[in-house]
Order: C-alpha cells, then structure tokens, then sequence
C-alpha cells in the first residue's frame, strides 16, 4: 500500500530539515547559534570560510525554518528559530554513545 499525499509531504518537510543540517559547517552554526544570535561576520570568522559560503549555509538553514535573520543597522543577525532541535542533537550525541559502546564491545 502506498504512502498517500498528506502522510508523503509530512515525511517531505521532515526530510528537508535533516537534509539542512546534514553538513558540518551547517551542525557548527545551529550549535553557535544556541549561544545566542550571531551576525553573518561573527559566523564566517568562527567558521573559517568567505562570507558568501557561510551566507549560502545560512540561507540553507532559514529555508528550512531552523534559523531566522534579523538586520540591525548594517548587520544581520542570526538565531535559532526553535530551540527543540537541540533536543535532537542530544538525541544524536545518545545514538553515537550507544554505538560507540557497542562497537567497543564488539571488539573484545
């Protein structure tokens, strides 16, 4: 039996989120961004590429409704648009520890 639309586009706009933060630099940024808001200036230092690249993650990260910007003068200023997906990053840091220890176990 095959998916129907409504049950498909639900998984679509889950995929698009994870697919946004299935990139280092991208994981760096949401964890940055947990600190507090952070300009386009403070993130490509912190990040170590050009600005346009950070930019090009950033916008990555707003389509998928992870971060919103906010201009303050001359600046942009980036935060986390909802918090939970920290949540997530600890559930992934429990995943890793999991199969860390299985793996260790494994090798005895």
């Amino acid at each position: 039996m095959a998916m129907k639309k409504k049950v498909k586009a639900r998984y679509d706009v889950r995929a698009k989120v994870v697919k946004a933060m299935a990139h280092t630099t991208r994981l760096f940024i949401v964890d940055e961004l947990a600190k507090g808001p952070r300009c386009v200036c403070e993130l490509t230092e912190m990040v170590g590429d050009d600005i346009s690249t950070v930019s090009r993650h950033l916008s990555v990260l707003k389509n998928a409704g992870l971060v919103f910007d906010e201009k303050q003068g001359t600046s942009v200023f980036y935060s986390l648009h909802c918090r939970c997906i920290l949540d997530f990053f600890s559930c992934l840091e429990s995943v890793i520890k999991i199969n860390a220890k299985e793996q260790a176990e494994l090798a005895k």
